[in-house]
């Protein structure tokens, strides 16, 4: 897969998503810091969240619409999203700051308008979110345009799994990443579930990814550790500024820390590789090896007691010890020499 500049997948680093959703506050201006703030942080892109609360939801007070068993209880739904959403007439200037800061910008649609109008600023790439997943037409409609199709599975079962990859295949589009994620606002971390990162990515032979909403870094770094060439965590400047999502979203310093994180376990997973580096080869020197610690004279018996297996590595490999037992020496040997197989008669 590949994104603007950034070819995502195989052994290239992991893509790192700073989510601005709704920590603009209501502000430009704090959304054009939030992009400048991700940068410095060392994130790949920022991806904004297209609709508005009319185009998500409705406006209707009946039980259906009002949130319960989340940090947004009691709120109605149309409420929250018109408070939460980025208006549509930021987006273009959004975007063309995080191009001068050299980062991708893409987001979320919510409903064919919101395609529509992302299409006319050109996004290289689009974002299903865990609650649209099931939406099968949207998913048909984003996945026409050709470009890479990132899903989040927070709510699905292994069917709209199946059906979402499905409706993009059937637009001809097989440019698609699934993300683990937990649509818990903040969610657990015994729920992160991060084999699960491994398990998307052989099970149906796609880019598999994370999309947090836990508190802290070490989930990424996990799902990085199960393979994740993807991950998106919710970015703010400072969650004193509060907001709908300010609560389980990372600041540039926590962000920052997480991305050196992550880095640091791609390096520490390295590579199925068997062959010695210089410096490992090197090390061998201290390992065990057969060496005499009593002299022995020519003619006699090597034992247990006048050699023995001990360090350093220099001496006859260890595997020959119940081997050269018994056998006569040809020489005298004298206590700390290295032994060697031509020491020995009939070795």
């Amino acid at each position: 897969m590949k994104i603007g500049h950034h070819h995502i997948g195989d052994t290239n680093p992991v893509f790192i998503i700073a989510e601005l959703s709704a920590n603009h506050n209501g502000s430009l201006a704090t959304a054009i810091e939030t992009v400048r703030a991700a940068k410095r942080a060392g994130a790949d892109c920022i991806k904004l969240q297209t609709y508005t609360a009319d185009t998500i939801t409705i406006d209707s007070r009946k039980s259906d619409f009002m949130i319960q068993g989340t940090i947004w209880n009691g709120k109605n739904l149309h409420d929250l999203y018109q408070e939460a959403y980025t208006p549509w007439e930021w987006h273009e200037e959004i975007m063309k700051v995080a191009a001068e800061e050299g980062l991708i910008c893409f987001s979320s649609p919510f409903d064919p308008s919101s395609v529509v109008f992302l299409e006319n600023l050109n996004v290289p790439a689009y974002k299903i979110a865990s609650f649209e997943i099931t939406d099968i037409p949207l998913i048909e409609l984003v996945a026409s345009k050709g470009k890479p199709v990132i899903i989040s599975t927070g709510i699905a079962t292994e069917e709209d799994i199946t059906l979402a990859l499905d409706a993009c295949k059937r637009m001809g589009n097989h440019d698609i990443a699934l993300l683990k994620c937990t649509s818990s606002y903040p969610a657990p971390i015994e729920e992160a579930n991060m084999i699960m990162v491994k398990d998307l990515a052989e099970k149906f032979n796609v880019i598999s990814g994370l999309s947090d909403h836990t508190m802290g870094s070490t989930v990424p770094i996990v799902a990085t550790c199960f393979g994740a060439k993807i991950i998106e965590k919710h970015f703010i400047l400072d969650r004193s500024i509060g907001g709908p999502d300010a609560s389980f979203s990372m600041n540039e310093q926590e962000f920052t820390a997480m991305i050196k994180a992550i880095r640091d376990a791609e390096k520490a997973i390295g590579k199925v590789d068997y062959n010695l580096t210089e410096k490992q080869a090197s090390g061998r020197n201290f390992s065990r090896s057969l060496y005499v610690v009593e002299d022995i004279k020519a003619g006699e018996i090597i034992t247990e007691k006048n050699v023995r297996s001990i360090r350093p590595g220099f001496g006859l490999h260890p595997k020959y010890y119940k081997e050269i037992l018994g056998k006569k020496v040809i020489e005298d040997i004298e206590k700390g020499t290295a032994l060697k197989l031509d020491f020995i008669l009939d070795a």
